[in-house]
């Protein structure tokens, strides 16, 4: 018995947990939420329904939100014709962007972070990775972990 609890005393830490440093990243495009209804009519090629625009923005002033950062630019949208097409299935495609790019993104945030911290990477023992996008096996925080080069033992 005391072995298990030596075992379980060495996996804990003596004091609380905490945080030593957050990494933050966007993706690279970014549209001015004023200018957003615009653009999202203009790419969906919805222009002609200005009742819908108007409320659009209307929501849009009212959100709070001043930008918005995204993978989609116009090139890319027109390689993805589905993802400007009402009920036109697109998810395969918006998975393949975010499987490839949420890890690159982690991986951007977690550099800052481990610089701000300023211990080297093998003394992390803990990762928290949060993402409401991509959905892969193995996830984006195996991923992560691999392109750090961190311990495959991290928790």
């Amino acid at each position: 018995m005391a072995g298990i609890q030596s075992i379980r005393k060495a996996q804990r830490a003596d004091g609380p947990a905490t945080i030593m440093a957050i990494g933050t990243a966007n993706p690279p495009h970014a549209v001015d939420q004023s200018t957003y209804p615009d653009f999202y009519f203009r790419i969906t090629k919805n222009e002609h329904k200005l009742e819908l625009k108007e409320k659009f923005k209307r929501i849009c002033e009212k959100s709070m939100i001043k930008k918005r950062y995204m993978y989609l630019t116009e090139e890319v949208l027109e390689k993805n014709p589905n993802m400007c097409a009402y009920m036109a299935p697109s998810l395969d495609a918006r998975q393949d962007i975010l499987v490839e790019e949420v890890p690159k993104l982690g991986t951007e945030a977690a550099v800052k972070a481990i610089k701000e911290w300023g211990r080297p990477k093998s003394n992390i023992t803990h990762l928290v990775v949060c993402s409401t996008s991509g959905v892969d096996m193995p996830g984006a925080d195996y991923q992560l972990i691999r392109l750090l080069g961190l311990n495959s033992s991290i928790k």
